[in-house]
């Protein structure tokens, strides 16, 4: 495990850090999308719900753009179809006076604004100041990666709490590829312990992405089937109905690879493989996380003329239309699309692929686990036409999970047909509000839990696995296939899966229960 850099003699030990006293919450880049659509409706949520307290927190915004407290206050207020109540619950919050809100404007590259960022927290802290003199500091950077060296390294000159802790959250893209992910990591690693970053993933903040170490290590049904004697074949799969719609500058340079597949989907890949860990501490998970991505080089490492991801098993796609969007080249090769095949080299896995599939503008929008099984012996009943067992985990949208399986069809004759155990989340959990991912992994942070957070070896990891793959297709080695807006993708997709062994079912399709 990689060690981080940073000198850290003078922070606190995590597991001696307070979880009580005066809580500060600064969002940097509280001007933009991310944090006025996931940040701010999250924190205010968590308050909703009694998580954080209005009597020890206080949120900071920070922006390069000039404007007043009101002004952002109505920023946030502003209806978003999608998140209308939360944005209404924001609203309520500050107008009321139940969440205290704070502004400052600065550039992201000069102390003035940290300085005057620091003043105002330091007058809030000792306003709230607990019996324990203890106060906590959670700087949010809801920033493009390209600022968090120089944001980092402002909030270490100027801002560090001086009588508690002091964390910082960074999101994705942490690179675009081996040595750019190793060097960001390096320069915010110089500055922060381990400990005190947390790289967020939101998919690992999903309820059913969190369901999966209970399902696999706390029920014995699945611990005896959980390998390669039973599993044929695993699907980990994103599939999006819609295109870029105005985002070409950005998906353009990094693609579907990096945007979905190096990180959501191989995080989630990590979670089905996994062995168990020996606690259900953050480490011990993260220990176990790490071991995948390095059975997935072994035979890399024992012939450096193996690469980890043939290219036989690999389809890239481009949807048609794609390059229409102004902000995206005439002639770019960039994937919308992609299939490819993983494979794990231990024990358990020996000889099951692993296949990531992900793409936008396709026939339906969702993410699922699919684990399919292998056939029966001796087959009786002559099920193979029908189609195998198979254990799915619908991520979003509509939780639940199902189990397909072969039974007696009613009536007099004794014939099968496909059909379903099946828990669906909605019709099953009456009034339950599924929480949403940016909540729970907030509150994760301020609680200073890292389970569901990436670790830097990790993400070494997870760049050496995908960059020789997205070094080919920048340089244009490897093309895209065109596949038309609102199908399944490419069909050289659904060859590679049959290829790997996958049998599709037909004449049966599971449909969500009716509420």
């Amino acid at each position: 495990m990689e060690k981080s850099t940073a000198d850290s003699s003078n922070q606190p030990l995590e597991n001696s850090e307070p979880e009580t006293g005066c809580l500060s919450i600064i969002v940097l880049g509280a001007s933009g999308d991310l944090a006025k659509k996931k940040t701010f409706p999250a924190l205010f949520n968590l308050y909703r719900q009694r998580f954080i307290q209005s009597n020890e927190f206080h949120i900071f915004g920070y922006a390069r753009t000039e404007m007043s407290d009101d002004d952002l206050r109505s920023r946030i207020r502003r209806p978003i179809p999608a998140l209308g109540f939360s944005i209404f619950l924001c609203y309520i919050c500050l107008q009321s006076g139940l969440v205290q809100m704070k502004y400052t404007s600065g550039s992201y590259d000069t102390e003035e604004g940290f300085r005057l960022l620091d003043k105002q927290i330091s007058e809030h802290e000792e306003a709230k100041s607990s019996a324990d003199g203890s106060c906590r500091r959670l700087f949010y950077l809801a920033l493009p990666p390209s600022v968090y060296p120089v944001v980092c390294k402002m909030i270490k000159l100027c801002c560090m709490n001086k009588c508690g802790w002091t964390r910082i959250v960074v999101e994705k893209p942490f690179g675009k590829d081996l040595e750019s992910a190793e060097k960001l990591s390096s320069q915010i690693g110089e500055l922060f312990g381990e400990h005190q970053i947390y790289r967020i993933d939101h998919y690992l903040g999903k309820e059913m992405v969190q369901n999966l170490l209970v399902l696999r290590f706390a029920n014995r049904l699945f611990v005896p089937l959980w390998n390669r004697d039973n599993i044929d074949n695993v699907q980990i799969v994103f599939r999006e109905d819609f295109g870029i719609e105005g985002r070409g500058g950005y998906f353009d340079e990094y693609g579907i690879i990096r945007d979905i597949v190096q990180n959501h989907l191989l995080q989630v890949l990590c979670l089905v493989a996994m062995e168990k860990p020996v606690s259900l501490d953050s480490e011990h998970i993260r220990d176990e996380k790490v071991k995948v991505h390095f059975f997935f080089m072994e035979m890399q490492n024992l012939n450096q003329s193996v690469e980890p991801i043939k290219d036989e098993e690999v389809v890239l796609g481009q949807y048609h239309g794609y390059r229409d969007d102004s902000k995206v080249p005439d002639h770019s090769n960039t994937p919308t699309f992609a299939s490819i095949i993983l494979r794990i080299h231990n024990e358990r896995w020996e000889g099951v692929p692993f296949i990531l599939k992900a793409g936008k503008a396709l026939s339906s929008k969702k993410a699922d686990i699919r684990v399919q099984f292998k056939d029966v012996p001796g087959d009786i009943f002559n099920c193979e036409k029908q189609g195998r067992n198979e254990f799915v985990m619908r991520l979003q949208p509509s939780e639940a999970m199902y189990m397909k399986l072969a039974v007696k069809q009613p009536g007099l004759e004794m014939s099968t047909v496909q059909s379903e155990l099946d828990l669906s989340y909605k019709q099953r959990y009456h009034g339950v509000t599924i929480p949403d991912a940016y909540e729970r992994l907030l509150l994760d942070t301020i609680h200073g839990d890292q389970q569901h957070f990436v670790r830097r070896d990790e993400l070494k990891a997870a760049w050496d696995i995908f960059t020789p793959l997205l070094h080919r297709i920048d340089i244009g080695e490897l093309k895209p296939i065109s596949y038309q807006q609102g199908s399944r993708g490419p069909a050289e997709a659904d060859e590679l899966l049959l290829r790997a062994g996958y049998i599709r079912t037909h004449g049966y399709r599971w449909i969500p229960p009716a509420l």
